[in-house]
């Protein structure tokens, strides 16, 4: 009976909420999406609303099951996977959010961050969390609406506040206030959380001026966490995995041996090498994270995170307007030889690994009168390219030896130019599954591992196929000196606004 049954995988992003219901195979049945507002109060800030968040989740849920004509019982169980480090407040007992969820991109912490760096704990910072200072994490976001929203800290002193990760709001309004908890993957990313003893971390807590009571409970990525109301799905169903997305989508690759990476190409740029059962300290910019926890064993990774990645699409579409769709970028980019000289450097909310520099601002550089749309079109594709590059040079570093196995996903790796250029410029081969929505993948692995509905990892391994590969095909010179520039263009936009 239990082939019968669909595993539910919620993912939430950072522009929209997607639902995908999958057979045992790692099949596709049903999706449903929706976009949703994007908040800009001020230069470096974003913001969502959380309600908006909460309901175009439930919405494209409910439709995904209805398109496939399921009813609650045909579902074995949920898995999310979410938009890590946005950072959500709410009132324990009407629900309503106490701020805009601060989210993931914001910078407005900065200051506060480099006053952190100043007294000389960033080491200890690093041993803890496996993570840098910066506005990036989520503990001084939630330290800003303690501070900055009326009544907010005596309130969660007096445990009348709830603080959470997308998940952890997701799970609790599913059950309706009935579970507050977090996966390891998510709390590791809070910079409030001892990835070595799995737990809050004290110190760190005083030092931000947060009370623990309002934190979730830590929980492994794969467990029945509780059952969602009868009320969302006309009846119940279990909660049994989550997974922050790049985590989930490490794990949707199934890259579960050590050495194993994967690069995902969204929003935002994400590469996570599988470390194994311990933490590996970065010395190049990377951040030590857990990439998911099932029973007592916890596995870790090296992360390397870009800002904007498909973003930059989303700007030449949105802002510059200089193409309809973002599938146009690959045409446009193939109607033209090379770049022409021009360099784009997407640090819209600064730059991330291995820079990490907050004030960096994005640059376009190299123009000349002969330049045009589709130059800038390809400039946009190779600047993701380039920020993966760097990253790969670091994790190699770091970890002592090469990545072996490359795999990629994410909604920009539909995009052959994109990875034909990336296999050029990183000299190597690249892997592309036949299923590149492999985040939700993960949380659906993750759920249905908690339920028995897949045995095992080598249950789940069955199910990865290749689509393409990609090999690189540039000469050597070729390759330093389009690097080169890269790097030249770079040095140009870190410090701007200082």
């Amino acid at each position: 009976m239990m082939d019968k049954k669909y595993i539910l995988a919620m993912d939430q992003g950072t522009t929209s909420s997607r639902c995908i219901i999958y057979d045992k195979q790692g099949k596709q049945i049903s999706t449903a999406q929706k976009e949703y507002r994007q908040i800009f109060p001020k230069s470096g800030w974003v913001e969502h609303d959380p309600m908006d968040i909460w309901e175009t989740q439930l919405e494209v849920s409910q439709q995904a099951m209805k398109q496939a004509g399921l009813t609650a019982e045909d579902i074995e169980a949920i898995g999310i996977t979410n938009q890590r480090e946005t950072t959500i407040v709410w009132d324990k007992e009407t629900g309503k959010p106490v701020y805009n969820a601060i989210v993931w991109q914001c910078r407005r912490t900065a200051d506060f961050c480099d006053e952190l760096t100043s007294r000389g704990i960033l080491d200890d910072i690093k041993q803890k969390t496996g993570l840098l200072i910066d506005p990036y994490f989520s503990g001084t976001k939630l330290r800003w609406i303690l501070k900055n929203v009326e009544g907010a800290e005596s309130m969660a002193r007096e445990g009348r506040l709830l603080f959470g990760t997308v998940e952890t709001w997701l799970i609790w309004n599913l059950t309706c206030g009935r579970v507050h908890v977090t996966d390891y993957s998510n709390a590791s990313r809070t910079m409030m959380f001892n990835i070595n003893d799995l737990c809050w971390d004290e110190e760190i807590l005083d030092m931000l001026d947060v009370p623990k009571c309002m934190l979730p409970q830590p929980v492994p990525s794969s467990m029945v966490y509780g059952e969602t109301d009868p009320s969302w799905f006309g009846g119940s169903i279990k909660i049994a995995g989550a997974a922050g997305d790049q985590q989930a989508a490490l794990f949707g690759q199934t890259c579960f041996n050590r050495g194993d990476a994967k690069n995902t190409y969204g929003t935002g740029g994400f590469m996570l090498v599988n470390t194994g059962n311990a933490p590996v300290k970065s010395d190049r910019g990377l951040v030590t994270t857990i990439a998911w926890g099932i029973g007592d064993e916890v596995t870790y990774a090296l992360e390397g995170s870009v800002f904007v990645s498909g973003a930059v699409i989303q700007w030449l579409r949105d802002e510059l307007q200089i193409l309809d769709d973002a599938a146009e970028s690959e045409s446009m980019a193939r109607q033209v030889e090379d770049n022409g000289g021009v360099y784009i450097v997407p640090a819209f909310t600064g730059l991330g690994a291995p820079w990490w520099d907050p004030y960096a601002r994005g640059a376009l550089v190299g123009i000349t009168r002969g330049v045009g749309r589709n130059h800038i079109a390809r400039a946009a594709l190779e600047s993701m390219a380039y920020q993966t590059s760097d990253l790969i040079d670091a994790m190699e570093e770091d970890m002592g030896h090469p990545v072996e196995k490359f795999r990629v996903d994410g909604g920009a790796s539909a995009n052959d130019f994109l990875l034909e250029f990336q296999a050029d410029i990183l000299g190597r081969d690249i892997y592309r599954p036949a299923t590149i929505e492999t985040t939700s993948l993960g949380a659906a692995y993750l759920a249905g591992l908690a339920t028995g509905y897949w045995t095992g990892l080598d249950d789940i391994s069955d199910n990865w196929q290749i689509d393409k590969v990609f090999e690189p095909d540039m000469t050597e010179d070729k390759r330093k000196r389009l690097l080169n520039f890269w790097h030249r263009a770079v040095e140009r936009s870190l410090k701007w606004e200082i």
